[in-house]
């Protein structure tokens, strides 16, 4: 079997590695030449674990190809994947442009039955402009040519992707006809081996499930922070919060950790996408509005935590920032709560001193050179007045607290992640501060 996927950003090339992996024929295509040229090298335009030896294993195998050639690609090959971006435009809504045109460029070479997947987050409706689209230019040839249509999301956590895709929770494929799932089956073959299921359903509800899926995640995440200031105000402590309501098997404990907002791809823009959608239906997703005000509102709190224990004036501050992706294992800057906290805190006239294990090069094209980039986290540190925890990165986890005193100015930490225990930072003499915990009782003044 050979396949081909149009576009290699994130979700083009872990999908190609990963089918190239189990012994699939995988050619992989895009417009931009020097990415397509870098890859060829094995430059890997994306940071994701194990994902960079992966592609260079199976393109020296030959079962893994770079090309800008769409129009032989597509004629080689059984079923092409679209996994082309679809930013949202202004009002929400996601820009299928760049779908509808990989559409028309399999309409335009397609030789023999083809089987046309969709693999990026698409609106629901999507599959019928994916066919029209193949079939218009198919008139255009004068050419009768059988095809299927199908929807194929992806649930994919950056930072884990590989094994997300080789070990799936469940593949959800969206399909039209028998021919359609019969392919289906044979290339997922592989991967439910195991007893990972494989759910058929209509494309229509395939391409639902996806956004359902995010917008169920971040509910959860935008719940659990608006609990968490909650029991501020109280004087709970979020942490014995979520511990007792994630042992609830109706609840579980994934994604109720408390912090300082949701960001990424595809949280932001799929919550955004499925307000929109109903809102061409007349209909008001009231709750899912109220996640997306919750989480803009959480990516502002570290920063009036900070603002509040300076007495509301940070300028000529120094602050030093761990960790500026939204989430570990990941170099994705899109939509991190670090743009918001650091953009607030140079209005304001501090400076800013930053430290991420991969993430510093993307955040260049972010913040240019109105902050300082640090390649040692410690290095980071001197003569700074307060650290701000960002990401929780592994490396972050267990710091040589001593160190961290006596490099700052005053050991002062804002931590936006909740990965250090409040008593013992009281205990070390640090003023401690974190995510839905009374941590007023300091025990230095700045």
């Amino acid at each position: 079997m050979k396949i081909t996927i149009v576009g290699s950003g994130y979700v083009g090339l872990v999908t190609g590695a990963c089918f190239s992996e189990v012994g699939i024929d995988v050619i992989c295509v895009d417009i931009d030449q020097d990415k397509i040229d870098n890859l060829n090298k094995g430059i890997i335009p994306i940071y994701e674990p194990g994902l960079e030896e992966m592609i260079v294993r199976n393109m020296k195998k030959g079962r893994l190809k770079f090309t800008t050639n769409i129009s032989q690609s597509v004629k080689e090959s059984e079923i092409v994947f679209i996994s082309v971006g679809t930013p949202p435009d202004e009002d929400g809504s996601a820009d299928l442009k760049y779908v509808v045109a990989v559409a028309r460029d399999c309409g335009k070479y397609m030789k023999d039955y083809t089987l046309v997947i969709t693999k990026s987050t698409v609106p629901v409706g999507t599959s019928i402009k994916v066919k029209n689209a193949i079939q218009e230019e198919l008139d255009k040839r004068k050419e009768t040519i059988d095809f299927d249509v199908a929807s194929n999301p992806e649930f994919l956590k950056e930072g884990a992707a590989i094994d997300d895709f080789l070990k799936p929770d469940r593949i959800v494929v969206g399909i039209e006809s028998e021919k359609a799932e019969e392919l289906l089956k044979q290339l997922y073959k592989p991967f439910v081996l195991n007893g990972h299921p494989i759910i058929f359903m209509d494309i229509v509800s395939a391409e639902m499930t996806k956004y359902a899926a995010n917008s169920m995640l971040a509910t959860k995440i935008s719940f659990i922070n608006d609990i968490a200031n909650l029991c501020e105000l109280v004087g709970a402590d979020i942490n014995k919060v979520r511990k007792g309501i994630g042992s609830d098997a109706r609840i579980g404990n994934k994604f109720i950790y408390p912090g300082i907002g949701y960001g990424g791809s595809c949280f932001p823009k799929d919550v955004q996408a499925l307000i929109r959608t109903a809102g061409e239906y007349n209909y008001d997703l009231q709750v899912l509005k109220a996640v997306e005000a919750v989480n803009k509102a959480q990516k502002s709190v570290l920063f009036n935590k900070i603002m509040s224990f300076y007495g509301g004036d940070v300028k000529g501050k120094t602050v030093t920032l761990w960790g500026l992706s939204f989430k570990p294992h990941t170099d994705d800057m899109r939509e991190a709560p670090s743009l918001e906290i650091v953009s607030k805190l140079l209005k304001e006239g501090a400076n800013i001193k930053a430290y991420d294990p991969v993430a510093m090069e993307e955040a260049k094209h972010h913040f240019g050179d109105t902050i300082s980039y640090f390649n040692d986290p410690y290095e980071a540190l001197i003569d700074s007045n307060c650290l701000a925890i960002l990401t929780e990165w592994p490396e972050f986890r267990i710091p040589n607290f001593n160190v961290i005193k006596k490099l700052l100015k005053t050991p002062a930490i804002f931590d936006g992640r909740n990965i250090y225990d409040k008593e013992e930072l009281k205990e070390k003499g640090f003023n401690y501060f974190c995510i839905g915990v009374d941590t007023s009782n300091n025990v230095v003044k700045h």
